[in-house]
């Protein structure tokens, strides 16, 4: 069976090392809080605040430091506070949706004129995880999640990426986990095709 852990990935932002620098102040480090399941990933003890047109969120870092900044919230979130968020691979910005970003804690701002989006539901893998599970990087896939609370779902578009960096793990995000299952216990998905 082609099983793999299901990780609810919620609202967070990444910023490059001038927005740090913007929003924190010249050559301000992150504070690693939390190492995240995917290897070199933390969460900062660090949070923001997302602005739209018709409201805010906040929001936790994710560390280290990237080459743009992006926002990364669900559908329900982008619409609660008016803004626009393509459904898009991590990385992949390029005209997605704008925001501004708040420090609570100094009032610095940032204007980002794109970076938001809902991030594609994913699977990280290692090379060998890879071909064991029979898959190959950017192979899109469908994953079965039985859930005791009745609720069982096949989520389809699911891209692969695989990486020697990887922990295995399924990413969705908050409304996706929403419609699939409780919070609890961890939550396994089958690969079908």
């Amino acid at each position: 069976m082609k099983k793999v852990l299901v990780e609810t990935s919620a609202r967070h932002i990444h910023l490059s090392r001038e927005a740090v620098d913007v929003l924190f102040g010249k050559g301000y480090e992150l504070t690693n809080k939390k190492e995240l399941s995917q290897p070199g990933q933390y969460a900062c003890a660090e949070k923001l605040t997302i602005v739209g047109p018709k409201g805010t969120l906040k929001a936790s870092i994710l560390g280290p430091t990237r080459p743009a900044s992006q926002v990364e919230i669900s559908l329900t979130d982008a619409r609660a506070i008016g803004v626009v968020a393509p459904i898009r691979e991590s990385g992949d910005i390029a005209g997605s949706g704008a925001c501004k970003l708040v420090n609570p804690e100094t009032g610095a701002e940032l204007e980002l004129s794109e970076g938001v989006i809902a991030a594609k539901r994913h699977i990280h893998l290692t090379p060998e995880a890879a071909a064991e599970m029979g898959v190959s990087d950017k192979e899109i896939v469908c994953v079965k999640i039985e859930s005791d609370s009745e609720r069982t779902t096949i989520f389809g578009d699911v891209v692969v990426r695989v990486s020697e960096k990887f922990a295995p793990a399924m990413h969705i995000d908050t409304d996706e986990a929403n419609a699939a299952f409780n919070k609890g216990a961890p939550v396994y998905g089958e690969i079908v095709k």
